[in-house]
């Protein structure tokens, strides 16, 4: 008897074992590319203006800036349909590796575009196109990192919401990182202090990529290969069998990307521009609130598994609503203590949504269809949301001279992801790894 226990015995170790690299590698890869993202945003939020636009006026300089920032994000749907193909074809593990290299080599390079002084305007069109190539990445990047995460847990019950989370570790992660090094290393040369950080980009994305390749295909996708269910074109299925999903993926996150991109990037030249705040006296306070989100986010997916993805995320979306009208009134103070208070405490209240997000998207989509449908999904907000909320926020607060305007769109924002996220099923019991349209109906759970 002990011997016929002990290969499922093995095997359930290995499995183990598999998912704790699995977990491990998604979260360290996509701290690596939201390293990379976010350091190009904080540095178009405070020194690219100067450094490539300086012929325009302040505001117009920093709109370029930020338009430059803004073509990141209208990348990253082109990445997930186009890495979001090959990840269900030739599966997770492979694209991941691709999309790393790519985004470490483009973030690398930022850092050797000769500014306006040295070539004209041809370096703001090399800063545009580089950062084009870092939205393709992490367009690919998310979905595979999710799948490679949740698709080694338990199919069925488990905890996904939990292990989904991880992933979204990275962003935290990312930030902290991101804010540190321009803290750090800006100050050391007017030159070439701000351009260390993205060099350190390609060391970084090997230590991931070395990582990434002790990584198996998920059980998921190898069952998808092995019953030989492997689409032609997956993003072309996926548009028509669940454009409902893909949609509601999209409003879904629009009450979180919109928010916490005015938390993280707008909020440095609020800060500096309007309160009179020091970059570096903002720095540390946004640090901290990445180090919360570093706790609130894997909580967040773990209360999940308890409660439901969806009813977790619907208190997250009406608590954005509410905390809309409380964020700028503490920031208008001018009080430092105050200002922290909100930066602070804007973390948690960010991560009910962001922390079992991941899983809850992921789940809306059958295995083989599952990274193309997860991946447009999420990065469709990108353009409707993350992408032009620090552009809306500057527009907003030019145009009106007040902070509630710009607390009434974050309202807004977070209203559409309540109405958004009622529609959207709530697959948190549903066997993950048997394709959906195997399955009745009524095992799923309707709004």
């Amino acid at each position: 008897m002990a011997e016929e226990q002990r290969p499922d015995a093995t095997g359930q170790q290995q499995t183990r074992r598999q998912l704790v690299r699995a977990v491990i590698a998604s979260a360290v890869g996509t701290s690596i590319e939201w390293y990379d993202f976010f350091l190009y945003g904080f540095a178009a939020s405070t020194i690219f203006a100067e450094l490539f636009f300086p012929k325009s006026d302040p505001t117009t300089g920093l709109l370029l800036s930020l338009g430059t920032y803004f073509g990141g994000f209208a990348a990253r749907p082109i990445g997930a349909a186009i890495f979001g193909h090959y990840g269900d074809r030739i599966g997770r593990k492979a694209t991941l590796i691709i999309t790393l290299l790519s985004m470490g080599i483009a973030t690398a390079l930022v850092g050797l575009v000769p500014t306006y002084e040295q070539i004209g305007i041809w370096g703001g069109i090399l800063l545009t196109v580089l950062r084009l190539l870092q939205g393709i990445s992490v367009g690919g990047e998310w979905g595979g990192s999710v799948l490679l995460a949740t698709e080694w847990g338990k199919s069925r019950g488990g905890r996904r919401g939990f292990l989904g989370s991880w992933p979204q570790f990275g962003v935290p992660v990312g930030l902290v990182l991101g804010y540190l090094a321009l803290e750090v290393f800006q100050p050391l040369d007017p030159d070439w202090g701000w351009r260390i950080p993205f060099l350190l980009s390609i060391v970084m994305a090997g230590v991931g990529l070395y990582i990434r390749l002790g990584i198996l295909e998920t059980p998921v996708f190898t069952k998808v290969l092995q019953e030989n269910r492997v689409e032609r074109v997956p993003v072309r299925e996926v548009i028509v069998r669940n454009w409902r999903e893909i949609v509601l993926s999209a409003l879904l996150r629009t009450g979180q990307q919109a928010p916490f991109y005015i938390f993280t990037v707008f909020i440095l030249t609020y800060a500096t521009k309007t309160l009179g705040f020091k970059a570096g006296d903002i720095y540390p306070y946004v640090i901290a609130a990445g180090i919360v989100s570093l706790f609130t986010v894997p909580f967040w997916g773990y209360v999940s598994d308890l409660v439901g993805r969806r009813k977790l995320y619907i208190i997250g979306a009406a608590a954005m609503v509410v905390w809309s009208f409380v964020y700028w009134p503490l920031l208008d103070t001018r009080v430092p203590s105050l200002v922290l208070l909100a930066i602070v405490l804007a973390a948690p209240i960010h991560d009910i949504q962001y922390g079992p997000q991941a899983t809850f998207i992921a789940e809306s989509f059958t295995g083989r269809l599952r990274y193309s449908g997860a991946s447009l999904g999420y990065q469709l907000a990108s353009v409707t949301a993350g992408g032009p909320a620090p552009l809306i926020a500057v527009w907003l607060y030019a145009t009106y001279q007040s902070s509630f305007a710009v607390a009434v769109y974050m309202a807004i924002c977070a209203l559409i992801s309540v109405v958004a996220a009622f529609a959207l099923k709530d697959r948190s019991k549903q066997d993950y790894a048997v394709e959906y349209d195997d399955v009745p109906t009524k095992t799923e759970t309707s709004p």
